[in-house]
C-alpha cells in the first residue's frame, strides 16, 4: 500500500474518499467545516438530523457532496474535541480502514491527524494511519490460483504545511515498520514445504544484498558441529532439510558501540518429533518459525529506517521431525556452552536450538540479548492471545520492554524468573533436562535459557499465543515486531 503527504485545503482535494471528524455533541471539525462552507450546509444537516453523533468510531460514508473535489465524504465519529485514549484512536483509524474497504475505494485521505490523542505524539498517530491501514489491506495469496488484486491501494495525509517536513519523517519510520511486518507475515504465513531453513537463509542472504547497512553470515551443519552446537543439531537429526544458523547483522553506528541481540527461534516445521503432537491444527506448527521471521523483518525495517544503533539477528533454523536418526526422549547432548542436556521430551526442541544460539550470541559483546520464541503451549494457557510472556534477568531491560508494549499496543507481560523453578529441571544424568513438568511450563523453559545467558542482560519472549490466529484467521499478526522496533528505536533515540 502506497502513503503520502498532502497538504491544502480539504475542499481542493482530489480523491476518491476524504475521511473527516465529527467531535462529540454533533460539531464538525475544522476539515469537516470547510467541506460543510463548500457544500452550503449539507454537512451539518446530516449531522443535526443525528446521521453522525461523534461517538467514537461511528462512521457514514456520504456518496457525493457538491462544491468539493473529493467523489465522497467518510464523517466519521472522534469523541472529544480535548482528546481521546489512544485506544480510541485505533479503533476510529481501523473503522476507517473498514469503511473505505467495504466500499471497494482504490484510494483515500486522511484528515484525521488533527485530532487529539492523549499521551501520544505525532509519530504515533500517523504510525497508527499505516499500520492499521496496511494490516486492513494485507492479503497472502501467493498460493493461489486466482487472487483479487483489487482493493484499498493508497491513503494520503492531509495536513497543515507547517506539519509536511514532521509528517514525512514521521511517515518515512512508518513505511519501514510496514515492509518489516510484511516480510514478517509472508515468512510466517508461507507453507513449511516452501518455507525451509534454506529459504530463510536465501531471505536473510536477499536482505543483505538490498541493503548496505546489512552484512548476513550463514554456518552449516559442519561448522554448527565444529562449534559444538550438539543441543541445536539433536533437533535437526530427524529432517532431510539442513539446519542453518543465519547471523544477519545491521550497522547504524561508526564506532564500537555494544549491539542489541535478537535470537528468534526458527522451527520452520514442529511435528514434536519422537513425541509427537496430536494430528488437530498441527499444520499451524509452520508459524513455529514466527520468532525467526520477526528477526528478519525488524532487520528489514532497521535498514529502511535507518537509525543510529548496532543490532545483530541470529536465527538458528531447522525442522523438527520423527525419523529414524531423530532424538529420541532419554537421549542427552551438550551443548555449545558445554553443559549437558536430557532430552526428555522431543517436542520441547525450541530451547534446544536457542541455548546454542544464545551462547553463540556472547561472541557479538552484546550490550542486551532478546530471544523471541513460540516456546510453550503453557504460555497460551496463561495469558491466551492478548500478552506475550515476557521474562528476564534484567529489571530496566524488562521494563523497557513493558513500555514499548504499552506504547505499541504490542503488550506484554511479566512473570517471574526465580531460582526456585530451576530445580524443576533436574537431572539424574545430566546438568539439566529440557522439560521441567507440568507446572509452570513458561517459567521453566525461561529458567532452562537462562542457564545458557548468564553473562549478558538478557530477556526472554514467549509469543505462543500472540503470534498467529487460528480458523479462518490463519494468519500470522505481525507481533512482537511493533514492541521489538519501538523498543529499539527508543534506544537508538537515546544515544
Amino acid at each position: 500500500m502506497e502513503f503520502s503527504v498532502k497538504h491544502g485545503q480539504a475542499r481542493k482535494q482530489k480523491t476518491a474518499c476524504l475521511i473527516v471528524g465529527v467531535y462529540a455533541g454533533r460539531t464538525l471539525s475544522e476539515r469537516a467545516a470547510d467541506l460543510d462552507k463548500a457544500a452550503r450546509g449539507a454537512l451539518t444537516r446530516l449531522v443535526q438530523r443525528g446521521d453522525v453523533s461523534g461517538k467514537v468510531g461511528e462512521a457514514l460514508l456520504v456518496p457525493e457532496v457538491s462544491g468539493i473535489d473529493a467523489e465522497r465524504v467518510l464523517l466519521l465519529g472522534v469523541g472529544k474535541r480535548e482528546g481521546i485514549a489512544a485506544e480510541e484512536y485505533q479503533k476510529l483509524i481501523g473503522k476507517a480502514a473498514e469503511a473505505l474497504k467495504g466500499a471497494s475505494l482504490r484510494s483515500g485521505m486522511s484528515t484525521l491527524l488533527d485530532v487529539t490523542v492523549k499521551g501520544r505524539d505525532l509519530r504515533w498517530v500517523v504510525d497508527q494511519h499505516v499500520s492499521i491501514f496496511a494490516a486492513q489491506t494485507y492479503k497472502f495469496t501467493e498460493f493461489k490460483s486466482k487472487s483479487d488484486s483489487h482493493g484499498l491501494a493508497r491513503l494520503a495525509l492531509l495536513v497543515d504545511e507547517k506539519s509536511v517536513t514532521d509528517v514525512r519523517a514521521a511517515l518515512a519510520v512508518a513505511r519501514g515498520k510496514v515492509t518489516g511486518t510484511q516480510l514478517l507475515k509472508d515468512l510466517a504465513n508461507r507453507p513449511a514445504n516452501h518455507c525451509t531453513p534454506s529459504y530463510l537463509a536465501e531471505q536473510a542472504e536477499a536482505l543483505a544484498e538490498r541493503h548496505d547497512s546489512l552484512t548476513c553470515n550463514v554456518l552449516e551443519e559442519a561448522d554448527m558441529e565444529a562449534l559444538g552446537m550438539g543441543s541445536l543439531l539433536s533437533v535437526a537429526r530427524g529432517s532431510r532439510q539442513p539446519a542453518k544458523l543465519i547471523t544477519l547483522e545491521y550497522k547504524g553506528r561508526d564506532d564500537d558501540a555494544k549491539p542489541i541481540v535478537l535470537v528468534g527461534k526458527g522451527v520452520t516445521f514442529d511435528s514434536g518429533g519422537i513425541s509427537l503432537k496430536p494430528g488437530p491444527a498441527m499444520d499451524e506448527m509452520k508459524f513455529d518459525m514466527t520468532g525467526a521471521a520477526s528477526v528478519l523483518g525488524v532487520m528489514a525495517a532497521l535498514a529502511e529506517i535507518g537509525p543510529a544503533i548496532n543490532v545483530v539477528g541470529v536465527v538458528p533454523a531447522t525442522e523438527n521431525l520423527p525419523d529414524g536418526n531423530a532424538s529420541k526422549p532419554s537421549d542427552v547432548v551438550t551443548s555449545m556452552s558445554g553443559q549437558t542436556i536430557e532430552i526428555l521430551n522431543t517436542d520441547a526442541e525450541g530451547r534446544l536450538i536457542l541455548c546454542d544460539a544464545l551462547t553463540y550470541s556472547a561472541r557479538f559483546e552484546p550490550d542486551v540479548v532478546i530471544d523471541i520464541a513460540t516456546l510453550t503451549g503453557a504460555c497460551v494457557v496463561a495469558l491466551g492471545d492478548q500478552a506475550t510472556g515476557l521474562l528476564s534477568n534484567n529489571d530496566e531491560l524488562a521494563e523497557a520492554l513493558l513500555a514499548s508494549g504499552q506504547r505499541t499496543g504490542d503488550r506484554a507481560w511479566r512473570l517471574p524468573l526465580w531460582d526456585e523453578y530451576q530445580k524443576q529441571l533436574d537431572s539424574p544424568v545430566a546438568d539439566m533436562a529440557n522439560v521441567g513438568g507440568r507446572n509452570a511450563g513458561t517459567i521453566t523453559a525461561a529458567c532452562f535459557l537462562a542457564r545458557f545467558t548468564k553473562d549478558y542482560r538478557w530477556a526472554h519472549l514467549d509469543i505462543a499465543g500472540t503470534a498467529w490466529g487460528s480458523g479462518k484467521n490463519k494468519y500470522a499478526t505481525g507481533r512482537p515486531l511493533p514492541m521489538l522496533l519501538d523498543y529499539i528505536l527508543a534506544r537508538a533515540d537515546r544515544a
